[in-house]
């Protein structure tokens, strides 16, 4: 693996991140998981996080060790990446209310409380923050990304694959990386796609 840009897989939280990261670990490509968030029910096969993610917007240093690798960085905290390096992002997109449902039913299980807010408020701030980060993305000259929708991942893996080992010169295996798309974790689902208009 390419040991001269830094694989980024980015989102909203709960569009689909920890499942593409699982992908590219199937498919062959070294991932940061420092292991401290444990699998639960929501996700049974790991969340694939490295807490000093975190801490990106004051202390970069750890990103020395992600060359080759790939790191799961949520949608705004790709704002803080330095742009001494070179990134290939994978940015995940699902529909928004699928986002909220979801969050609501991770916190809930939690025994968290959520945002005090109705649900289209919160889909509306998630919706300009996602849209933000995207042109963002798309103004960096250090950056290549391409955008996958998790349906697209659930109803067709291998195009999927496909795409993301395109961008990241070819060198997994994609149907390693398909065969392990579980369309029963599939949970909360939505008749209308949400998406932030680009």
């Amino acid at each position: 693996m390419s040991d001269t840009f830094i694989t980024v897989v980015s989102g909203l939280p709960r569009s689909g991140t920890s499942l593409m990261m699982q992908m590219l670990a199937a498919g062959g490509m070294p991932v940061l998981d420092d292991q401290m968030r444990e699998p639960d029910d929501r996700n049974p096969r790991g969340y694939f996080e490295c807490e000093a993610v975190k801490r990106l917007s004051t202390d970069s240093r750890w990103m020395s060790d992600a060359f080759g690798k790939a790191v799961k960085i949520v949608a705004p905290l790709v704002l803080s990446l330095p742009t001494a390096h070179c990134y290939r992002i994978v940015l995940m997109r699902r529909p928004i209310e699928e986002i909220v449902a979801s969050q609501r039913t991770l916190l809930a299980r939690q025994a968290k409380a959520g945002a005090n807010l109705p649900d289209e408020r919160i889909a509306e701030l998630l919706a300009k923050q996602l849209a933000h980060t995207e042109h963002w993305l798309q103004e960096q000259p250090n950056i290549t990304m391409i955008t996958v929708d998790y349906h697209e991942i659930v109803m067709q893996p291998q195009t999927a694959a496909a795409d993301v080992n395109d961008l990241l010169d070819g060198r997994l295996d994609e149907s390693a990386m398909a065969s392990v798309v579980d369309a029963g974790l599939y949970r909360e689902k939505s008749d209308t796609s949400s998406f932030p208009k680009k």
